[in-house]
């Protein structure tokens, strides 16, 4: 993969990442080509569903088809995979009028409800007093050493697939 930037998410695509099921049709075209069909059977969607949320992927530069395959019964199937732009992105946009979701920890709640408690490998839960500034430095230091690891992801391909998530937030007082 080649060294990318981080940069602000445009409206456009901060919208595109705003629901649970669109990550997780992202989440799985990262990890191999799947078509509109293979990713409703996965999901337990109906398919028309599943092809409009594909296709806001895919108009906002998340997804791109990959090469026309012929299937087990001899049809046309067109698979998509993810460009890994996602990863690259800082949002929501704190100007554009959007505010921040929950649509990542829904996700995440579905693919780990999926996996099974036993897929937990680590975890850590905390509370600190922060500074904004403290926030984000730690949010800094935190992408950083994803970033590595997401930059140097082909050369890991052998090795088993674990998702995580992190989130900061304001304790309610």
């Amino acid at each position: 993969m080649a060294h990318r930037q981080r940069r602000p998410a445009t409206v456009e695509e901060t919208k595109a990442l705003a629901h649970p099921l669109r990550l997780r049709i992202l989440r799985l075209c990262g990890q191999q080509e799947l078509t509109n069909k293979q990713l409703a059977e996965r999901l337990g969607r109906d398919p028309g569903t599943v092809l409009y949320h594909v296709r806001q992927l895919a108009s906002a530069g998340f997804l791109e088809p990959g090469e026309v395959r012929t299937g087990a019964s001899g049809a046309l199937e067109k698979p998509y995979r993810s460009t890994g732009m996602s990863w690259w992105l800082d949002g929501p946009l704190a100007d554009s009028g959007l505010v921040a979701n929950t649509a990542p920890l829904e996700a995440f709640q579905e693919e780990l409800q999926e996996a099974g408690p036993e897929s937990v490998q680590t975890y850590a839960r905390f509370a600190l007093h922060l500074s904004p500034e403290d926030v984000a430095e730690l949010d800094r230091r935190i992408g950083a050493v994803l970033d590595e690891y997401v930059a140097t992801d082909d050369e890991r391909r052998d090795q088993p697939l674990h998702g995580g998530i992190i989130v900061v937030h304001r304790l309610k007082e």
